[in-house]
């Protein structure tokens, strides 16, 4: 059973029914809609696909939506193109249309961009492949000279080397994306070129205000962001290590460092974390990753990243459910290392509450007794979280009554979420009933030893209070076996 879970963009490559039905076969956990791309009509479409189609699976596929963020673009070319020549000048003029550039300026969707940068600094266009140096700004117009040139394309993005462009994280665009995720019932939003925990409080309010309940997903992709990366983590649900953006703004030497450094911290602040960006980007046309796309997934999961994405591989690409089985192939392999099985996280912590600390200490037992599985019973969703945080080779089955809880779960690394109402249930047959349940679905045979949690009053969050070791077929009609022991 995979611990690390696959996000995978959803695009004209998986509209297909039956495409759609091959990827959920593949092995994705969540499905992502960039609302960059595509009209509202598609996302809905996507929507109701991949739902239709994991129902049908028998299996919760969660739903996260990309928000676009500020759109930091040149405009267009007259000719579609233009060759930027070494040693050249080149403007950029917030006054040129949309398809008014030429080789030697071109506009762009960024007005402030005059008022953002200085003499000396250095853009980055088209993710690095052209560098400008400025040489002078005016109240229109930022002077610059091309370092290293090359075809640019319609369209392409700006940043600033070293961060520093001041534009907003939440845009008009992504306020309306917000209500129109909330009625397509996403578990995931995802805002994007986040600064600061602010950014993210204002994403979860007006979340809330659309009357949804979805998690914030924090992409960081900003200089800013690294900076105030504490306090960030703490702000969101899910911080996602987006590496495109991220990458041209820090260089590439110090994109490794930093993202063995963001999930660390995610992780020590309990959070969820997805590593994205072209990890298999040679497969939109081939039908084999490269060695070095290999290394870099397995290196994500080693560092303990909770999943890892597919964006334009599964979207565009040519073979998206291939995408998607490779690279369940590679986490697979990963996680047989013994680094990805064995933890000290949280050795010397206090913990706050008494789910955190059952699940700290079910996970201590689990790592050092003979344990087989770890059941949670489970309303949030939150103990089978904190279970998360500790490297174990032993899957945690999260049983839980509720469909959105459920597909949260599907994101969360080692965790697998079934369908289980504990409320329908008497008090004296519930851990009988449970243990059927994931025994039916072939996760445990008896025999096997488990801890099983739960709380004294079901269908309440927040309510686990409590961990039992029971052996698999030695639990029938309200009895445990002689054998269990109860915490």
């Amino acid at each position: 059973m995979r611990r690390t879970k696959i996000v995978a963009s959803l695009g004209p490559s998986t509209d297909d029914p039956k495409a759609m039905a091959n990827l959920i076969r593949a092995g994705i956990d969540v499905a992502r809609i960039n609302l960059s791309h595509g009209t509202l009509k598609d996302h809905r479409y996507r929507a109701a696909l991949v739902q239709e189609r994991a129902a049908k699976r028998g299996r919760p596929v969660g739903l996260l939506c990309d928000l676009q963020g500020p759109k930091i673009r040149i405009e267009g070319f007259r000719s579609g193109k233009a060759q930027l020549r070494n040693g050249k000048p080149f403007v950029i003029d917030v006054t040129l249309g949309s398809s008014e550039g030429t080789e030697e300026r071109v506009g762009t969707t960024y007005k402030s961009l005059p008022g953002d940068v200085h003499k000396g600094d250095v853009l980055l266009l088209d993710d690095g492949s052209i560098t400008l140096r400025v040489e002078n700004t005016e109240d229109n117009q930022v002077h610059t000279r091309v370092v290293v040139g090359g075809i640019l394309l319609n369209y392409k993005g700006i940043n600033r080397r070293g961060g520093g462009l001041s534009a907003d994280a939440l845009t008009e665009k992504d306020r309306e994306d917000i209500r129109f995720a909330v009625e397509l019932g996403a578990d995931f939003i995802g805002v994007s070129f986040v600064r600061s925990a602010e950014d993210i409080e204002l994403a979860r309010e007006l979340v809330r205000s659309a009357g949804g309940h979805a998690h914030i997903v924090a992409k960081i992709e900003r200089l800013e962001a690294v900076e105030n990366i504490d306090s960030i983590i703490q702000a969101a649900d899910v911080i996602m290590v987006a590496r495109g953006d991220l990458g041209v703004a820090l260089g590439d030497a110090e994109l490794p460092g930093v993202q063995k450094q963001i999930i660390a911290e995610a992780r020590m602040g309990n959070k969820i974390v997805i590593t994205a960006t072209q990890m298999m980007q040679s497969m939109i046309t081939n039908a084999q990753p490269t060695r070095a796309e290999v290394l870099d997934v397995a290196n994500a999961v080693l560092d303990g990243t909770d999943a890892v994405m597919l964006s334009a591989e599964t979207a565009v690409g040519r073979h998206p459910a291939r995408v998607v089985a490779a690279m369940d192939r590679v986490c697979q392999g990963a996680e047989r290392h013994h680094s990805a099985l064995v933890s000290t996280h949280r050795m010397d912590a206090y913990f706050e509450t008494t789910e955190e600390a059952i699940s700290m200490a079910t996970m201590y037992t689990a790592n050092h007794h003979s344990i087989a599985a770890i059941l949670a019973l489970t309303e949030s969703g939150t103990t089978p979280m904190w279970m998360s945080r500790i490297s174990s080779g032993i899957p945690i089955i999260a049983a839980t009554r509720l469909p959105e809880t459920e597909r949260r779960l599907a994101l969360y690394r080692g965790v697998y979420p079934v369908s289980f109402d504990a409320t329908t249930v008497s008090g004296t047959n519930l851990n009988w009933a449970a243990v059927e349940e994931i025994k039916k679905r072939g996760l445990v045979q008896d025999g096997d030893k488990i801890i099983l949690t739960k709380g004294d009053l079901y269908g309440a969050e927040g309510g686990t209070n409590a961990m039992k070791i029971v052996k698999v077929g030695a639990v029938a009609g309200g009895q445990d076996s002689a054998e269990s022991e109860s915490a």
